[in-house]
């Protein structure tokens, strides 16, 4: 919002220039120049490529809502739902990232399967949960959780296990606050940005014979001492032992 207010005093200078030169000045115009210029200062920020389309098309977006004379209170319930989806990924700097079936018996494939060992797992970031109800399927000797910050998805991963009698547990709440010495491996797929923040928690807390899984997103600090690479797109398991 703030990129598109810095752009709105040069798009209604342009704007002037046009009316003088007596080009079209209508609402359409209004809104191609401003997502032109939003995404053009999206671009000098250095911000990721897809902030650069929805600088482009937002005041689209916002005409077309206009001329669609779409009811208040559907602007607000979409608020609601998108507040509940990603919650303060603002503030964590990890969006929704889902891995899929490959990663999640790759996965399994890392747990030690010792007769009457009780693996610990946590999928930090448990998103709908996925990996969490797999593991729990496939390894019931396991103790499988999820930890998930934003609301919606934790609810939903949650439904699935109660609805599907899983022995997987879900809990909602930030993994920082977790101890990470509970457990025997620790699954992540984050951001780039989180990265750093997870390895010092990480190093700081992990109890010798257990493992940290990162799914395409390295640790600067440490190289991986082990990589699968799991999917059609080749994209990374890095596996960092203590």
């Amino acid at each position: 919002m703030l990129i598109q207010c810095g752009a709105l005093p040069l798009t209604l200078a342009i704007l002037y220039v046009m009316a003088s030169v007596r080009l079209p000045t209508d609402y359409l115009t209004l809104a191609v120049v401003q997502g032109l210029i939003a995404a053009l200062l999206t671009w000098k920020l250095a911000l990721a490529a897809w902030w650069r389309a929805i600088q482009l098309l937002f005041p689209l977006a916002v005409l077309t809502a206009l001329a669609l004379q779409l009811p208040s209170w559907l602007f607000g319930a979409g608020f609601l739902l998108l507040l509940g989806w990603y919650w303060s990924t603002f503030r964590t700097q990890v969006p929704y990232y889902p891995s899929g079936p490959a990663v999640w018996d790759a996965v399994r494939q890392l747990l030690p399967a010792e007769p009457g060992a009780t693996p610990r797992v946590i999928d930090i970031g448990s998103g709908l949960g996925g990996l969490t109800l797999y593991l729990s399927r496939v390894r019931p000797d396991a103790e499988v959780t999820g930890i998930e910050l934003a609301p919606l998805p934790w609810l939903y991963s949650w439904l699935r296990a109660k609805l599907g009698r899983s022995r997987a547990r879900f809990l909602r709440g930030d993994y920082e606050h977790l101890d990470f010495s509970q457990f025997d491996l620790v699954f992540a797929y984050l951001s780039p940005a989180a990265m750093p923040g997870l390895w010092r928690k990480a190093r700081a807390e992990m109890r010798p014979n257990s493992m940290l899984v990162s799914y395409e997103f390295v640790i600067e600090e440490r190289a991986a001492d082990s990589i699968i690479r799991v999917t059609e797109r080749e994209i990374p398991l890095y596996i960092w032992y203590f």
